[in-house]
């Protein structure tokens, strides 16, 4: 897994693989990368500082519900 951060944007990029893929907006800050077989690969986070450095207990939690419900 790769975690890449823009600081200029305040995105963080979680990439669990390097394909091609198809994104889903599930927030107005989070979406989520699918492989061709529809597995995660990929979770992209805008407004990081707020969403995962200041709350990263509550980020868990919240992308663990978003991956089941999508």
């Amino acid at each position: 897994m790769k975690i890449k951060y823009d600081r200029a944007s305040d995105i963080v990029y979680f990439e669990f693989s390097d394909t091609t893929v198809t994104t889903k907006r599930v927030t107005d800050d989070i979406a989520i990368d699918y492989d061709a077989e529809g597995r995660v690969a990929g979770v992209e986070v805008l407004d990081a500082k707020k969403n995962v450095f200041g709350k990263a207990n509550d980020f868990s939690v919240k992308v663990e519900g978003l991956l089941q419900q999508a």
